[in-house]
């Protein structure tokens, strides 16, 4: 019965998938924050292993579960009520609510952008597992290209299982054929091992990561090989300038690292939604057809 209201109410589809967003995005804060911590221990406890050092006496628990939500300068325990996407931080004004100290404007941010990708997915698609899908691959592409803004870096454990679901998914056609998407996954990983393998021959240096492999790799999964040219296309210009305007306003050397996750993700996502569209007019305005 829910599920038909919500199929005959757009606005309350709107509405439900806003709030989903948000919870999701407040989330998302915790998995950006503590993923990359997590693989550091996991890191370090190999080495230890390795290096057969001992091990620490006692090592307190942390996931994404637990512990639980603190203030990073007093240590202030995070309360429900002080935990409430976007409105919690417009009550305390954006301060913790103990000592006072600021909290980030990024947190309300990451929430708010969650919550109206997530309705605009809902308006796009409507109630449909199209819409599920391109939910949950929208959620971990936010999350990825936050984690690599901040460490350089796109966890296996966010990457891989979208790779694969975006396989699973068009088993079903969800998005594309599964031929189109075994071979987009295959293409989107050679084609930028490719011309990592190419720049450091020729320069000696090392141009991306292999996150990035894999990352377009996993959106060649869910749009098949249709999606990699747009989407190598548009990423290497938004790159291109944005990386430049960053290097002027923070006075950065040219060889200073700029993460390409963010651009690969954005440019793929936008691929997957107007690719078509954008093809087809491009090819009209340069007289193709």
């Amino acid at each position: 019965m829910t599920l038909d209201f919500l199929a005959g109410s757009l606005p309350a589809l709107l509405l439900v998938a806003l709030l989903l967003g948000l919870l999701i995005g407040s989330f998302l804060n915790v998995v950006v924050y503590r993923l990359p911590l997590m693989m550091q221990r996991d890191w370090q406890a190999q080495a230890r292993e390795i290096l057969e050092l001992p091990a620490p006496a006692s090592t307190p628990t942390f996931n994404l579960i637990l512990p639980n939500s603190r203030c990073p300068h007093c240590g202030h325990e995070i309360r429900p009520w002080e935990n409430i996407p976007v409105i919690s931080y417009l009550f305390l004004r954006g301060k913790c609510s103990s000592c006072k100290a600021p909290i980030s404007l990024r947190y309300p941010l990451v929430e708010l952008a969650c919550g109206l990708l997530s309705a605009f997915v809902a308006w796009r698609f409507g109630l449909s597992w199209q819409a599920g899908g391109m939910l949950l691959l929208t959620w971990g592409l936010l999350a990825m290209s936050l984690i690599d803004t901040d460490h350089q870096l796109l966890p296996d454990s966010l990457v891989l299982p979208l790779l694969w679901l975006g396989l699973i998914a068009n088993y079903f056609g969800l998005f594309t054929s599964l031929e189109a998407a075994l071979w987009g996954a295959i293409a989107g990983y050679l084609s930028l091992w490719s011309v990592y393998w190419l720049f450091k021959l020729i320069t000696g240096k090392e141009g991306m990561g292999y996150g990035d492999f894999k990352l377009l790799a996993m959106l060649g999964a869910w749009g098949g090989w249709q999606v990699l040219p747009l989407t190598i296309l548009l990423s290497s210009l938004v790159g291109a300038v944005l990386g430049v305007i960053m290097l002027r306003l923070r006075n950065a050397a040219t060889s200073t690292p700029i993460p390409f996750g963010p651009y690969l993700a954005l440019a793929g996502w936008i691929a997957l939604l107007w690719g078509d569209q954008i093809t087809a007019s491009y090819l009209h305005f340069a007289g193709f057809r």
